[in-house]
């Protein structure tokens, strides 16, 4: 090895000392010690490396709830079970999200700087994401309502691991979604007790026709029912009853009211003539997808009073 390319004054230092004690001092003096701390952090980085790499964190759809439903919207909360077994906590970057039905586009939307997974923990982050029925409706119109569709919720996690960098979580699940449609609501007559002017009971047979593909569940019906212009009847009714799906079922009500405070409606009904009536309010609704409040209204009927004696057929 020729000396040119050594340092001058180590090479003075006399010809008879083996040079490659000067190499080996400058090796251990010098540059030796440099490449054993690089060696050292190399050695601590590759089980670093190693440790994370067989410890990733994990991450599943435990489950899609539908916290509220309406006629208008359907409100899911997506939850999903993150898993970090590393002793440092991991940053949850973004969540992307998409909810499509039979590979058609419903919704999707980002959820950027999600929070931190904490070090040997487990967190659940939920996701909460709105099924507007009207843009589902105007986008797909052979999508009815009073339907049910199969919905398939994909969301992908953006993780910031230590050492290994941004990996990607892509999950899925799959389930169902209603688009509600409000029932039907009607009088199918009103029977008459006892009439005096003072007051006059008679029963309600008020009748309730669900549109839906599902069952509802009848908890509480609230109503007021107007002859004309005249309000004669409103109560809630807690009374519970089951309305099978494309199915209709009747409730009879019993109420009172004074003829004497009311105008010509109620007279033409008790003369036996047709009387137009209106009847509006809400139901309060178990279905398989939760709770709903559903509105009923009716407008522009006809009825006529029935004596207590008259055939129920009629």
């Amino acid at each position: 090895m020729s000396s040119s390319s050594e340092n001058p004054t180590v090479t003075e230092r006399g010809g008879g000392k083996d040079r490659r004690d000067d190499d080996g001092e400058k090796k251990e003096g010098g540059g030796g010690f440099i490449e054993k701390v690089k060696d050292f952090i190399h050695d601590i980085g590759e089980k670093i490396e190693g440790a994370v790499g067989f410890g990733k964190p994990t991450a599943d759809v435990s489950r899609v709830h539908i916290p509220h439903i309406t006629l208008h919207r359907a409100d899911l909360v997506v939850d999903v079970l993150i898993k970090n077994p590393n002793p440092v906590p991991i940053p949850l970057v973004d969540i992307d999200y998409l909810i499509e039905s039979d590979g058609r586009k419903l919704v999707s939307g980002l959820i950027p700087d999600a929070g931190t997974i904490h070090a040997h923990g487990e967190e659940t982050v939920k996701i909460p994401i709105s099924l507007i029925y009207d843009d589902i409706k105007s986008t797909y119109d052979d999508i009815k309502p009073g339907s049910i569709i199969p919905y398939l919720v994909r969301v992908v996690l953006l993780i910031d691991v230590p050492i290994i960098g941004r990996i990607k979580l892509p999950l899925e699940k799959s389930g169902e979604v209603p688009i509600p449609y409000k029932p039907d609501v009607d009088v199918e007559k009103i029977k008459f007790h006892r009439f005096s002017f003072e007051e006059t009971t008679a029963t309600l047979h008020l009748k309730l026709e669900n549109k839906n593909d599902f069952d509802l569940g009848l908890n509480m019906l609230e109503y007021e029912m107007w002859l004309g212009d005249d309000s004669i009847a409103s109560a809630e009714l807690t009374e519970s009853a089951k309305i099978e799906k494309q199915g209709v079922t009747t409730m009879q009500i019993p109420f009172s009211f004074r003829p004497k405070d009311f105008g010509s409606a109620v007279w033409d009904m008790i003369r036996g003539r047709g009387t137009s009536y209106t009847i509006k309010g809400k139901m309060d609704v178990d279905t398989p997808f939760g709770n709903m409040k559903l509105p009923i209204s009716k407008e522009g009927g006809t009825t006529r009073l029935k004596k207590e004696d008259d055939d129920d057929e009629d």
